[in-house]
């Protein structure tokens, strides 16, 4: 199959210009799947990732943190005397630029011998003056580094970027190949690809290696700037990964010059700091600083060698492709050596025969910032073959006004490699980011890395901001390699602890909103499930007919939605169910609970995040025919109480009972008594209609039809109901229930609200069930005053325990929402 594309190399091919043998082999495996059996395979890789939550958020994308991470099903294969090379170049590259780093944050002898201009130093916003002589552990300024690699139209890998700020994306190719080993297992068999542990786990020793000395143990955060970051998922997926505690600039504090993060049991030192956010944003005190998602104090903790930030605050630097034009020079100067790999041809204005070169030829070159790579210094690349000869005549005028504010590079024809979509197999553009991160002395290379596509044949642009997807990166090794595992060898007896992970404040108001999220969804669930069904017994129920109990009941509680006076029953009780732009319907329950679970993506479990996620993505308003859309929203509930259940208790069985678990609970016990006392409201306090159906409604919904039938043995009588639903507290529907099990989740927090908790439990035992049931007369007609007065006190007693658990433990745990707190890459 040739999928050549006329002046761009075609990775197939090897570079004598022969088919690549493993090329071959791959299609010929593919080839034998069938196209069927593949566009199965891609879509079972599809649901893989929507399943795990894998998204790449795009700033001011309309799907927000929903934006799936695009795959595709064909891998990108490199044979191992190629990768050598590639690993070789990335390796010196790397321990360059540190080289570089060393000196501009040190003596700066680069500067005053002028191999480096000093104008893309001083005049660089990325450069922190703060940071200036700051001491780092090795003398190394970058722990981990990644290369954007391209083809040349004769073959020839050219560096077209490199990423020292806060290198993104390792991650998504770690998920990527889990992915590709659970869709095309056969393939792994047949091809010896390398393995990818050995990296992930040199990362962790060299993150140990780095803390300050005297820290045996080693407290490591990775610092996210939150949930809104175009890579939050990688964030998330990499602090479980390495075992480390994910952490926003809130969580973390700095006494003493030395720097803590916030838990709920205490104050805990952290020794080592992994920055997935720009260094401006790390310090509003010495920093940018307007910055909120920082941590004041942090430079002089680095500073007083209490903390060490990897990468270091300022690495950013060397991100400008300015930088790229002296490397050949200075890798002579620093290593003794040529460069292995060269940069895509590069041009800085600050030299006159490079602006004159560059003028010359501004129709043929990419005009970049040369001090672009701040978050406060942007600037979009500008083609000059795109561009009218008036806007070439302006462009040139701004760069003769300030020279060494630009940089041009050539404009790079890439490679292509095959791409599987619905219409078969297609040539797309690429680019390779490869990692490398320290071992101490050296580099050690990911064996593979990151392959994106451009999103059409015609399109340059590789980015996954604009649509593009990315490959599994297979690097073919002579023979299988063996299994590595990330976990370190069992302890000895002594050294085992059952610690739980450090529990800040705001992971703890995540969970317990998880939890009353969660609860919240399943009491809607289980109300709208009554309402269609009764619905659906009244099919021929007249216009003017009185609401059905259940559907007077969910009006009452004000989940009905405003009534137009046109709209049909059915339309109002459907919205209210699955209109997710209506506010408090079920739908816009089932959104808020999944953005909760993905605040608190570091703590639970996949199995969880699973079944949210795909609770979010098939609750929809049914599509059938008008008469059927009872039964089928019907149907839709069903599954939907089954998908929170499975939620609900995979977090009851299979969290530890750690102060996390406890907020959890806390949460589904503070929600459950909530949704329980409006229910009673909304159904008890007048008299009943002889004809009422509203008591088997209310256990329906209360899911103590059961319990009521197997314990009475009668129809549903009032006193016996409230009994069930208010006092018991053996019934875990109940309220009394809930308040007991608060009750006992608040021993466990000593600044807890006990007393308030306890006064309410004792309100509910202590009045007669008979005054309960009782009417009396009021102005309004014949009113459950007793009751009404206790529902009262719950209703206004729940949320006062609420303020008074997020005073004591969550008053800190607000998000402060300023900025993204990373650039994006170009990508």
């Amino acid at each position: 199959m040739n999928l050549a594309v006329e002046g761009h190399w075609d990775e197939t091919v090897r570079p004598d210009g022969a088919p690549s043998p493993a090329w071959r082999q791959l299609m010929d495996a593919l080839q034998g799947l069938g196209r069927r059996e593949l566009l199965l395979r891609w879509e079972r890789a599809r649901q893989l990732l929507e399943d795990n939550g894998v998204t790449y958020n795009v700033y001011g994308d309309p799907r927000g943190v929903d934006r799936p991470w695009q795959l595709d099903a064909v891998p990108m294969l490199l044979d191992a005397d190629e990768w050598a090379g590639i690993e070789a170049a990335v390796s010196q590259r790397a321990e360059l630029l540190d080289r570089i780093l060393g000196d501009v944050y040190g003596p700066q002898r680069l500067l005053r011998e002028d191999a480096l201009p000093p104008e893309l130093v001083f005049a660089h916003p990325g450069f922190l003056r703060p940071c200036h002589g700051l001491a780092v552990p090795g003398g190394r300024h970058l722990h981990v580094y990644a290369a954007d690699l391209a083809r040349s139209p004769d073959g020839q890998w050219w560096v077209i970027a490199d990423r020292s700020q806060a290198p993104s994306g390792a991650g998504y190719a770690l998920e990527n190949r889990v992915v590709m080993s659970r869709v095309m297992p056969e393939l792994f068999r047949q091809f010896p690809v390398r393995r990818l542990a050995n990296y992930f786990q040199t990362y962790q020793e060299s993150l140990r290696r780095i803390a300050p000395e005297g820290r045996e143990s080693p407290r490591i955060v990775l610092l996210t700037p939150g949930p809104y970051n175009e890579t939050y998922f990688e964030h998330a997926y990499l602090s479980r990964y390495l075992g480390l505690t994910l952490a926003e600039g809130g969580d973390l504090t700095v006494r003493d010059e030395r720097v803590y993060l916030k838990t709920l049991s205490g104050l805990q030192q952290v020794d080592v700091i992994l920055r997935r956010q720009d260094a401006d944003f790390c310090d509003p005190l010495e920093l940018w600083g307007e910055s909120a998602l920082g941590i004041p104090g942090l430079v002089q903790a680095v500073r007083a060698g209490r903390v060490t930030v990897a990468n270091a605050l300022g690495s950013g630097l060397i991100e400008t492709s300015a930088i790229m034009a002296f490397l050949p020079s200075l890798c002579r100067k620093l290593l003794g050596e040529e460069l292995r790999m060269p940069s895509v041809a590069t041009w800085w204005c600050g030299h006159p025969r490079e602006l004159d070169h560059t003028l010359a030829h501004l129709d043929q070159l990419v005009l970049k910032p040369a001090l672009a790579g701040s978050p406060r210094a942007s600037g979009e690349p500008v083609f000059g073959g795109e561009l009218s000869a008036a806007e070439r005549d302006a462009l040139a005028e701004r760069i003769r006004a300030r020279p060494h504010g630009w940089v041009a590079q050539e404009k790079v024809a890439l490679s292509t490699v095959p791409t599987g979509d619905e219409d078969g197999l297609q040539p797309r553009h690429m680019v390779l980011r490869v990692y490398a991160v320290t071992d101490g002395d050296g580099w050690f290379v990911l064996p593979g890395g990151l392959t994106r596509v451009s999103s059409t044949r015609d399109s340059l642009v590789v980015s996954s901001q604009r649509g593009g997807a990315s490959k599994d990166t297979w690097v073919l090794a002579p023979a299988h390699e063996p299994y590595v595992s990330l976990l370190p060898k069992a302890p000895g007896p002594g050294d085992v602890a059952r610690s739980s992970l450090s529990l800040t404040s705001r992971v703890a108001d995540n969970l317990l909103w998880l939890g009353r999220g969660s609860e919240r969804v399943e009491a809607g669930v289980r109300l709208f499930r009554a309402v269609f069904r009764e619905l659906s017994d009244e099919p021929l129920r007249p216009a003017d007919a009185p609401l059905p109990d259940a559907v007077e009941v969910v009006d009452r509680m004000g989940r009905l939605g405003a009534d137009e006076g046109e709209a049909p029953l059915e339309d109002r009780v459907l919205a209210a169910v699955f209109d997710r732009e209506q506010p408090g319907s079920l739908a816009a329950s089932i959104a808020e609970l999944h953005r909760l679970a993905w605040l608190a993506r570091d703590r639970i479990s996949p199995d969880s995040w699973r079944v949210l996620s795909r609770l979010d993505q098939e609750f929809t308003a049914p599509t059938v025919h008008p008469a059927l859309r009872a039964s089928a929203a019907l149907q839709t509930l069903d599954r939907s109480l089954l998908q929170v259940a499975a939620f609900t208790g995979l977090a009851v069985e299979s969290m530890t009972r750690t102060l996390a678990w406890q907020f959890l609970e806390i949460g589904r016990r503070l929600e459950r008594a909530t949704q329980g006392v409006e229910l009673l409201q909304a159904t008890l306090l007048e008299a009943l209609p002889e004809d009422s159906r509203r008591l088997e409604t209310l256990l329906d919904s209360a899911d103590s039809s059961m319990t009521y039938r197997a314990r009475y043995r009668a129809s549903a009588e009032l006193p016996l109901v409230l009994d069930l639903l208010l006092v018991d507290e053996l019934n875990p529907r109940s309220v009394g229930y809930q308040l007991s099990g608060l009750d006992e989740r608040l021993r466990a927090l000593h600044r807890a609200p006990h007393d308030a908790v306890r006064a309410l439990l004792a309100r509910v035992r202590e009045t007669p069930l008979d005054e309960l049931a009782a009417l009396e007369p009021t102005e309004d007609g014949p009113r459950r005053t007793t009751l009404e007065s206790v529902l009262r006190d719950l209703a206004t007693g729940l949320p006062e325990i609420a303020n008074a658990l997020n005073q004591a433990y969550l008053s800190h745990s607000l998000q402060r929402r300023q900025g993204p707190g990373f650039r994006p890459e170009p990508a």
